[in-house]
């Protein structure tokens, strides 16, 4: 989670910095992408890649409601109420504002981080598979249980770390290329946002669709869904200390467009993983939403 909000943090940042058209918002473009992304591209090709294998999916509603109801909240706290505020004009919160909602992220994070590691870790473990799928399952639990050494556990984090510092480093150079890209293709500056999101969430993804595919769909959701509360609950905090740092404008509000999206993701998702049983079709509504949101990116 650290890892993925480094680098987008990073990436945002070095826009705002340039101050290119759109700089202010995104931050906005690009959490909301995320949001987007996770609960309908990532849980959709999960859904359908593991339902095509497996039919029936079978996972834990303790752990997913837990997960969509923090996810939800962060999403509309951040990028829907700043359109319903009146201290500060547009979109965005007052400075006020900003520092304790930023904060009201970090702890809703952290309570998140907490109860999922610690207090009911029960919650998002992988249940037992039916036993038509146990050799699938025994594969893929021999595959788990092959923990690294403590030796290479050390190692694996300062090559982190020297990647991160790497990505950092790398930002300010990527960001403008990624911008001419954009353009040059004549797409909108708020797609840059799509871009970024689908940069960080790539690893978390591709991991989901493997775990899904070996019928843990339970891995896959905790992949997915705590990727993208940490793409909130991290990053807005971030972005939020730098705006008021260098006092720049910091817009968060969805356009109504975006907003109706972003419901019915909300009320897809929410039918979908209160059930703890899933199919093809769940999968397929939820890649509908995906290419319609594409869509609407690409040509507003």
């Amino acid at each position: 989670a650290v890892a993925v909000t480094v680098i987008e943090a990073a990436l945002i940042v070095s826009i705002m910095v340039s101050a290119p058209p759109g700089a202010s918002s995104v931050a906005r473009d690009t959490v909301f992408s995320a949001v987007i992304i996770v609960l309908n591209g990532v849980i959709g090709l999960c859904l359908v890649a593991g339902g095509v294998r497996h039919r029936e999916l079978a996972f834990r509603v303790e752990g997913t409601a837990s997960a969509l109801s923090v996810l939800a909240t962060l999403a509309v706290m951040t990028l829907v109420l700043p359109n319903f505020t009146v201290t500060k004009l547009g979109p965005q919160y007052a400075p006020t504002q900003l520092i304790f909602v930023s904060a009201l992220s970090l702890i809703l994070y952290g309570v998140f981080v907490f109860v999922q590691s610690v207090r009911h870790r029960d919650y998002f473990l992988v249940d037992e598979p039916a036993p038509a799928l146990a050799d699938d399952f025994e594969a893929a639990q021999d595959e788990s249980e092959n923990v690294p050494s403590s030796g290479m556990t050390l190692f694996s984090s300062v090559l982190l770390v020297a990647s991160l510092v790497a990505v950092i480093l790398l930002a300010k150079t990527l960001s403008p290329a990624l911008e001419r890209g954009i353009a040059a293709v004549g797409l909108p500056p708020s797609f840059i946002g799509v871009v970024i999101a689908a940069l960080v969430l790539l690893p978390e993804s591709g991991a989901a669709v493997i775990a899904a595919r070996a019928n843990r769909i339970q891995t896959s959701l905790n992949l997915a869904l705590g990727s993208a509360i940490a793409s909130i609950g991290l990053t807005i905090p971030v972005v939020a200390a730098v705006s008021l740092t260098m006092d720049q404008d910091l817009i968060l509000g969805l356009d109504t467009q975006e907003m109706v999206l972003l419901a019915l993701t909300l009320i897809a998702s929410t039918l979908t993983l209160s059930t703890g049983r899933a199919t093809i079709l769940q999968g397929a509504v939820h890649l509908v939403i995906f290419g319609v949101f594409l869509l609407l990116a690409a040509v507003p």
